[in-house]
């Protein structure tokens, strides 16, 4: 877990990486806050993150479907972000003891924008006009979702025909752009957790019977366009894509995630990305992970830098590593709770004993700094 490794255009000093982590403190029209800067700032420390994966951010207003969650659509965003990703560039440590190896170093963390459109799982709340959700094709996924007036239930989205398909590429590519703009250094394109290039990928939620549906390779098509629009902004070493084969987030279902899965990630291999992001299950137990593709299943098939999340320790990311099934593992909550959170890992591999704050689940969205920047260091000093 502590050793360098190089992804893609980035040689990254060890290989503790922040999941993407929603947290709801943007303006309520996308535009990224102050606050938020601080946040991202205290985990770009030394001791803290070497990659980050920013918070999932909106690729248009179509695309969003959560409270106060930042986008990548116009130029506020773009003027919000830049005070972000200038703090984590230019994190200092200030160090508590002088004889600190860490004193007044600065740090190495780079941060990507994750790149999100949530298909039908948005509101009408949320859409223009107060249209109604889009998405693969015309299916309820059930359940309720939060707007700005309170819970309520989710709608039958409309199925997106295919000259509003390649609008949304369009979009995709518009953001990878903004991200750039906003001193990014590099995007991951979110195909993960029932959000809208998965619901293509499935066949739980894609009834298509044209160049989109059907077959694997058509299911995945609006995947793999949207990485080629955003591949014509960067370059493929500071591009990722995130997975979530074992999910079932969002009533998401697939006939056959082995094959579906696995074409995909061969697919992918082919486009030599700085990573691909593969979630595993997020079961309690082993016992409840009936339905899960062992990352093992992917690392035999991804062919480049493999990072993996869901709810690791220290021992278990660990070991990941050295058995090699994956090359770096990607933390949210202990990095919610525990900013400095390779620090700590680096006393428990020396076989200290250390102590991990325990994350706050009530403060995980919103609204201020209780939850989200206030978490004690591992030497009891805060951030500037």
């Amino acid at each position: 877990m502590l050793e360098p490794l190089r992804v893609g255009a980035w040689q990254l000093p060890h290989r503790v990486i922040m999941a993407p982590l929603t947290r709801c403190r943007a303006e309520r029209d996308g535009t990224p806050t102050a606050i938020m800067a601080k946040y991202y700032r205290q985990r770009a420390l030394p001791g803290g993150a070497s990659l980050i994966i920013s918070e999932a951010t909106n690729i248009s207003r179509q695309g969003q479907g959560y409270p106060n969650t930042p986008g990548l659509f116009q130029p506020s965003h773009v003027a919000g972000w830049l005070p972000i990703t200038r703090a984590v560039h230019g994190a200092v440590h200030e160090a508590v003891h002088e004889d600190s190896p860490e004193s007044s170093t600065t740090s190495s963390t780079k941060i990507v924008a994750q790149l999100w459109h949530v298909g039908r799982m948005s509101h009408p709340d949320f859409q223009p006009d107060n249209g109604l959700p889009v998405s693969a094709s015309a299916l309820d996924p059930g359940g309720t979702c939060r707007t700005y007036e309170g819970v309520k239930s989710r709608v039958t989205p409309r199925a997106l025909d295919q000259a509003e398909i390649s609008g949304i590429i369009d979009t995709y590519q518009a953001a990878a752009q903004h991200a750039k703009d906003a001193g990014f250094d590099g995007v991951e394109l979110h195909g993960a957790n029932g959000y809208l290039p998965d619901q293509f990928l499935r066949d739980s939620s894609n009834a298509r019977g044209d160049d989109f549906g059907g077959s694997i390779e058509n299911r995945a098509r609006f995947m793999l366009l949207a990485l080629e629009a955003i591949l014509k902004v960067w370059p493929n070493d500071r591009v990722g894509i995130r997975l979530s084969p074992s999910g079932d987030y969002h009533a998401m279902r697939d006939s056959n995630s082995r094959a579906t899965f696995g074409y995909v990630v061969e697919r992918l291999s082919e486009y030599n990305l700085a990573y691909a992001h593969i979630m595993r299950s997020l079961a309690a137990t082993q016992d409840e992970r009936t339905n899960e593709v062992p990352i093992a299943y992917f690392r035999e098939r991804y062919k480049g830098v493999l990072i993996t999340n869901g709810r690791f320790d220290f021992a278990e990311a660990d070991q990941f590593i050295r058995e090699g099934i994956a090359d770096a593992v990607a933390f949210g909550t202990l990095l919610i709770a525990n900013p400095d959170l390779s620090a700590r890992f680096a006393r428990v591999a020396r076989g200290e004993s250390v102590y991990f704050n325990p994350p706050n689940p009530s403060t995980y969205y919103g609204p201020d700094a209780v939850g989200y920047t206030d978490y004690p260091w591992l030497d009891e000093h805060a951030s500037s």
